[in-house]
């Protein structure tokens, strides 16, 4: 199947008939440049609003006018492989995505791109705000923020740290000379259709034209089987880097697998200021008091290990982000030694969650998995299939299929009194049960008020 990516910039499009193919988040974004550029494009959405914009269905008429275009600027969320978009290209139809138009055309030497299966949101976020506290004007944005194409939010920057999806960086043309990846484990596989294809995606972010250095995550072993998927030149960033230092305080995240996030994004803003000729940056960025000063005042993401309250000693936490199996492992590794009830599952993307048995069987700490529909099934064989020895520890771990949120935050609750945590770090998706991570979050946090 081909990969062609599109070399064509925003400005290319003036005059050239286009169609938006998706109205998410990056779809308005890209509707309004288009615009702002004078172009009215045709809108094609498989389920399209009913908010008084017309917009043609997909699978009603949308995927023949979309072949009468020359360009077509698909939303992140559908899948390049889809037979549909084997249609467009095989009519001649130019595809490609709004951050790829921008890319193509803007000052790769002051961009940043950060991917990775997950760490990327919260590592973008570090480097942004230690950034902006050295004193440069900096938008961080992409996959969890604002698109830098958007009108409503493009400005002159010094710099811009771009958070890129698996699904985005199948569009991207070009690299920047600098870009970290901060993890990889498989994800996203009915999008991209097998695990090995979702590595090659998520990884070509790393190695377009313009590559030069990757700072990736060296305490991942499917990464350090890889080098030949991260560019030309790579640096190795571990949890164990740079044992004494005290910077990354300031910034209140937990977990081993945070400081290894503010490490990477130590090296993000050495490796910018040398792209872009900024020695001050570059030695801004060595001096660990100046740093520690510019981290004061971080704000964590929200639904990433955020504390939403204690009831009777028990302390909630919502890490509703985590919607894979490195994260959630992560998440119990920043509570060793205390008793954890893990609240996991949601909506079943055919992961193996075999490490996650084995994770949490290794534990030292009692720990009561409460598992939700519709992988909790799954999730729950995983855990009666791993080795007898492993299963030896069972003294220890105790797993529970529960029919609903509410019914496994009651459970939790129960077990982990008086001191213990509640941790909803769910290793899968909320779609088909909650409108997306926030809709479940909120809903953890009503079900933890009721008890009280």
């Amino acid at each position: 199947m081909s990969q062609q990516r599109s070399a064509l910039t925003w400005s290319d499009l003036r005059g050239a008939r286009t169609g938006l193919w998706g109205l998410g988040r990056e779809g308005h974004a890209s509707l309004r440049k288009l615009r702002a550029l004078g172009v009215e494009p045709v809108l094609v959405d498989d389920n399209p609003p009913t908010d008084g914009i017309r917009v043609l269905p997909t699978g009603g008429g949308g995927l023949a006018a979309l072949k009468s275009c020359d360009v077509v600027i698909k939303t992140p969320g559908i899948s390049r492989y889809r037979p549909e978009a084997d249609e467009l290209r095989a009519a001649g139809v130019a595809m490609t995505g709004g951050l790829a138009l921008w890319l193509n055309e803007a000052d790769r030497n002051r961009v940043v791109c950060v991917t990775g299966t997950k760490g990327k949101s919260t590592t973008s976020a570090i480097a942004g705000h230690l950034l902006t506290g050295l004193g440069y004007k900096t938008m961080v944005g992409g996959n969890f923020g604002a698109a830098p194409y958007d009108p409503e939010v493009a400005a002159d920057y010094d710099f811009w740290v771009i958070e890129v999806s698996s699904y985005t960086a199948t569009d991207l043309a070009v690299t920047p000379p600098v870009i970290a990846v901060t993890s990889l484990h498989p994800d996203h596989l009915p999008w991209h259709g097998d695990v090995e294809r979702y590595y090659r995606d998520k990884l070509s972010a790393a190695a377009q034209p313009g590559a030069d250095l990757t700072i990736a995550n060296g305490d991942s072993e499917l990464l350090r089987e890889r080098p030949g998927l991260l560019g030309p030149r790579i640096e190795w960033v571990s949890e164990r880097d740079e044992p004494d230092a005290t910077w990354p305080g300031p910034l209140g995240l937990p977990g081993r697998h945070n400081r290894r996030n503010a490490l990477i994004a130590r090296r993000v803003l050495l490796a910018l200021g040398a792209a872009a000729g900024e020695q001050n940056l570059v030695r801004l960025a060595a001096d660990d008091e100046r740093l520690e000063r510019a981290a004061a005042g971080f704000s964590p993401l929200p639904s990433r290990l955020t504390t939403v309250g204690v009831v009777d000693g028990v302390t909630f936490v919502d890490d509703s982000l985590s919607t894979n199996v490195l994260p959630t492992l992560a998440a119990l590794d920043a509570f060793p030694g205390r008793r954890v009830a893990l609240i996991v599952g949601g909506q079943d993307r055919g992961i193996d969650y075999r490490p996650l048995a084995d994770g949490v069987l290794t534990r030292d700490a009692p720990t009561f998995v409460l598992t939700l529909p519709e992988s909790g099934a799954r999730i729950t064989d995983a855990f009666l299939a791993t080795e007898r020895g492993a299963l030896a520890r069972r003294a220890t771990v105790a797993v529970r299929d529960c029919p609903d949120l509410d019914s496994a935050v009651a459970d939790a609750f129960a077990w982990a009194r008086p001191e213990g945590i509640v941790l909803l770090s769910p290793a899968a998706p909320s779609f088909g049960h909650f409108r997306d991570y926030q809709d479940r979050a909120a809903h953890f946090t009503a079900a933890m008020r009721a008890l009280s």
